[in-house]
């Protein structure tokens, strides 16, 4: 499954009303770590057929970014349900981002 974007107008359908858990990459194209952290994203997405990955563009929606207080990034969010059950900052093993989202209830 390909990485969706989201924006402010998409994000109740492409998350909140999402019947998948779902992923969401907070990034900027101008950040390094941003940068590593995207190939590992999108092998999790070829990877998991039954998780949605997304990716917001702080730059890009701010009031996005805001809302959810994003201060660094990347930063991770985890949608369960259409609630942030997890969350996670910096750029991080594609192991311990899978464990996130399988071991998050």
């Amino acid at each position: 499954m390909s990485v969706l974007i989201v924006t402010k107008e998409t994000f109740q359908k492409e998350v909140l009303d999402s019947d998948l858990p779902v992923v969401i990459d907070f990034w900027a194209a101008w950040c390094g770590p941003c940068k590593m952290l995207s190939p590992i994203i999108d092998e999790l997405s070829d990877e998991m057929a039954d998780v949605k990955f997304c990716k917001i563009n702080v730059d890009e929606q701010p009031d996005l970014a805001s809302q959810f207080s994003v201060m660094s990034i990347p930063s991770l969010f985890l949608f369960k349900n259409g609630k942030q059950s997890d969350k996670m900052v910096g750029v991080r093993p594609k192991a311990e981002i899978r464990q996130m989202i399988l071991g998050s209830s």
